[in-house]
């Protein structure tokens, strides 16, 4: 064992406890006091790796690897044929890759080795997480055994690192979930204690944090797309809501930003730019499937074979195209969210080639793209009305806003004034008289202080 901080001297201990003494090495001479079982540190990692089979590296990073690897007095001075070499310590991929070159240049088996938790490596309580050749494996294994409450072989050289990393980013990102949390909990007046309650008491096996995980894994790799319809609208509108109270009480929330704004790839969705493609084409596949003289078919109705092949030829087209009540039903979705619940209720049943478009292409296509959300593309667009002068947009826009809670109505006006710079004095009357106009629409039924 090489290095005897909190991982590797945990690791000394447990290998101690299950009857397998190590022998040690650490820079500090007095680094295996206190490590129950543990004999002292030898004179360098050479002479460790002359009385070992397998050697665990616990250092903390990867100059550190190096040298206790490749130094002068390091683990491959000493080593001799059929030595495996564990590497512990967290470090990138080129590195991992480049250390085993070195050991198998030498004739010495090589495994990359994330563990977690480091809390209990004292009480063989931690998980191996293993990257290397099924033979290196095996020849480790029982000395893994030892100190490892379960060994996860998860591939060839790099994969365990890489599982590793991938765990820290669950855990840190967590972190960081957690730390937006409770920043808007507080500025809200609630204390954090009352979020963790509900927390607990309402997932108190933690299982929510994979469940995303576990619904891939029995969807065979992808959420179903049924499930995926359910959940997305609800996504959007939740991850919309914290937006909103961040930017009410100003509090960033950079990670709910990247959330939002990725949510349907997060949902292993198709991106709304390659929805929109494939709707284009299939649009085209239809054009191309016209006759090149639309009068001559109006002349041809004695020849219905003729129109029997159009009318085949669209089925074919319908079956490759995504069907368009698929496209409306989102689309009218969106409209809601960007307006206010029960907005598409008031559009018109009969079907206009305008609103059509409206509905199914810029509603369904580009404002559910992934990059930007609902928030950013209302101010986008409250800019545009602006720059028209066009009081009713800004109406529309601004109620929807507010109807989300995404602007209050003092950052409404706020606005009207920073636009006023930009759009001149005229065109921001008409965006203040908008605005006017919506906060006097929405306050009488719903407080929006």
């Amino acid at each position: 064992m090489v290095g005897l901080g909190m991982i590797g001297g945990g690791v000394a201990v447990s290998l101690a406890t299950s009857g397998l003494v190590p022998a040690v090495y650490d820079i500090r001479p007095t680094a295996a006091d206190g490590l129950p079982g543990v004999p002292a540190p030898l004179g360098s990692p050479a002479e460790v790796a002359a009385a070992s089979d397998v050697v665990m590296v616990a250092v903390v990073d990867a100059a550190q690897a190096r040298e206790v690897i490749g130094g002068a007095d390091g683990l491959l001075k000493g080593a001799r044929p059929g030595l495996t070499l564990v590497l512990l310590a967290t470090v990138e991929l080129p590195v991992v890759r480049e250390l085993a070159a070195a050991c198998a240049d030498a004739g010495v088996g090589f495994l990359d080795c994330g563990v977690t938790p480091g809390d209990r490596a004292a009480e063989n309580g931690m998980v191996a997480i293993l990257g290397g050749d099924q033979d290196v494996v095996d020849r480790a294994l029982p000395v893994l055994d030892g100190w490892a409450r379960k060994v996860v072989h998860c591939g060839p050289l790099g994969a365990g690192m890489a599982t590793k990393i991938a765990r820290n980013v669950v855990t840190y990102g967590g972190w960081r979930t957690v730390a937006e949390a409770v920043a808007l909990v507080e500025a809200a007046g609630v204390e954090p204690a009352r979020l963790t309650e509900v927390i607990d008491t309402a997932d108190p096996g933690g299982t929510t944090l994979l469940q995303l995980l576990r619904l891939r894994t029995a969807g065979e790799g992808a959420l179903p797309d049924a499930l995926a319809d359910k959940i997305e609208p609800l996504m959007a509108k939740d991850l919309d809501a914290a937006r909103a109270l961040a930017a009410e009480l100003g509090v960033p929330v950079p990670l709910v930003d990247v959330a939002r704004a990725h949510a349907r790839q997060t949902l292993d969705r198709q991106p709304a730019e390659r929805q929109s493609a494939d709707r284009q084409a299939a649009n085209r596949q239809a054009a191309d499937r016209q006759p090149a003289d639309r009068r001559t078919l109006d002349h041809q109705t004695a020849d219905r074979r003729t129109l029997d092949h159009q009318t085949a030829d669209r089925q074919t087209l319908d079956q490759q195209a995504e069907p368009a009540g698929d496209a409306r039903a989102r689309g009218l979705r969106l409209m809601d969210q960007v307006y206010g619940p029960g907005f598409s209720s008031t559009l018109p049943d009969a079907t206009e080639p305008y609103l059509d478009e409206t509905v199914e292409h810029l509603f369904a296509d580009i404002w559910s793209r992934d990059g930007l959300s609902v928030r950013d593309r209302r101010l986008l667009t409250l800019g545009v009305g602006a720059s028209l002068g066009r009081a009713d947009l800004i109406r529309v826009q601004a109620r929807g806003a507010l109807h989300n809670r995404e602007l209050t109505p003092d950052q409404l006006r706020e606005a009207v004034l920073h636009l006023a710079y930009y759009v001149g004095w005229c065109n921001a009357t008409a965006a203040q008289q908008g605005i006017a106009d919506a906060i006097a629409d929405v306050s009488p039924t719903k407080d929006i202080r």
